[in-house]
């Protein structure tokens, strides 16, 4: 019986050393552990003021939501997305911008303009465009707000336009082209974003 203890003593330990000897070998890669695990409910709708928990999930340095000196001739409070960058700023003034890591459209859907922000949405629902549909025969007609929504936690809509920023649950497809358009975010950063960006905002999407 003792032997058996510390037989499941040492095995533990060797878990625990592996464990941290990954999280040391990411950092030396410059990579960051970021929690996004989905709830047992995976299909419920949650509260307006529930925060996601998650899986690790790796984002590079540059993708974190960091403050960074940004020249623009633009007013605080507007957003300013650099699709080739993957990043999108939030203009701070002061030579200051708010930046997050993005994921971005693919080949052939790529856009760019000035816009407003017309609405924002908690958990927003999705109704897959016809085109889309063509394209992907099994989408549903409508899909409910939820963990298991493309949009995720939350969505900013741009203009009269079908794009908009949102959340994702899809997170490790940040800094990749990979949308039918729209912008999207891990879902912490856009709680973030959404909270801090007022409608009537102006986008400019490059």
């Amino acid at each position: 019986m003792l032997r058996s203890s510390r037989a499941v003593l040492a095995a533990t330990a060797c878990l625990v050393s592996l464990s941290v000897f990954a999280d040391t070998a990411n950092a030396a890669q410059g990579l960051f552990m970021f929690d996004l695990s989905r709830p047992s409910l995976q299909d419920a709708k949650p509260h307006p003021g529930y925060k996601v928990k998650s899986n690790k999930v790796r984002l590079a340095p540059e993708f974190r939501r960091q403050i960074v000196a940004y020249k623009s001739n633009q007013k605080a409070g507007t957003i300013i997305v650099n699709t080739g960058e993957k990043h999108l700023y939030l203009v701070l003034g002061d030579g200051k911008a708010l930046r997050y890591g993005i994921g971005t459209a693919r080949d052939g859907f790529e856009w760019s303009g000035t816009h407003k922000v017309s609405n924002k949405r908690q958990w927003p629902g999705w109704t897959p465009p016809e085109e889309m549909k063509r394209r992907q025969p099994n989408l549903p007609d409508y899909m409910p707000g939820g963990i298991n929504n493309p949009l995720g936690a939350r969505a900013i809509y741009i203009g009269s336009t079908l794009y908009r920023i949102h959340g994702t649950n899809e997170p490790w497809t940040i800094g990749q082209d990979v949308s039918s358009g729209c912008i999207r975010m891990v879902n912490d950063d856009v709680e973030d974003l959404y909270e801090r960006v007022k409608i009537g905002a102006k986008v400019i999407v490059l």
